[in-house]
């Protein structure tokens, strides 16, 4: 079982920028392709960005250019840095691993983390 704890949310102005953090229990944690879902109330889990175990990095359009996914093997990590944050970025941020692929799709990851709260005020 990989536990998965999500850190570095909160509330922020329009323009701003926050870091959310993901720690892994996972001693074999560079085998795992980790991502970040989002979810909104009345909304569904959507995709936000993927790293792979060798650091290839895919991103949702909604975000690319703003958002910068990385990961760091030797402390079993995982970084979503994010800039000028829009109000329609706020949701609660997930973060996810799967020992396959870095899936979009939320369904195909195994392993989740608890949420963090990320609010963005106009």
């Amino acid at each position: 079982q990989v536990q998965l704890v999500e850190s570095g949310g909160g509330l922020v102005q329009a323009g701003g920028s926050l870091r959310l953090s993901c720690a892994a229990s996972e001693r074999t944690f560079s085998n795992y392709a980790m991502a970040w879902f989002r979810q909104a109330p009345g909304k569904e889990r959507e995709f936000v960005a993927a790293i792979t175990g060798s650091g290839i990095t895919f991103y949702a359009d909604s975000v690319k250019g703003r958002f910068t996914i990385s990961r760091d093997n030797a402390k079993n990590t995982v970084s979503l840095q994010q800039n000028s944050l829009k109000p329609e970025d706020t949701a609660v941020y997930y973060c996810a691993a799967s020992n396959i692929a870095p899936y979009r799709t939320p369904g195909r990851y195994p392993y989740w983390g608890q949420g963090t709260q990320v609010t963005v005020s106009s």
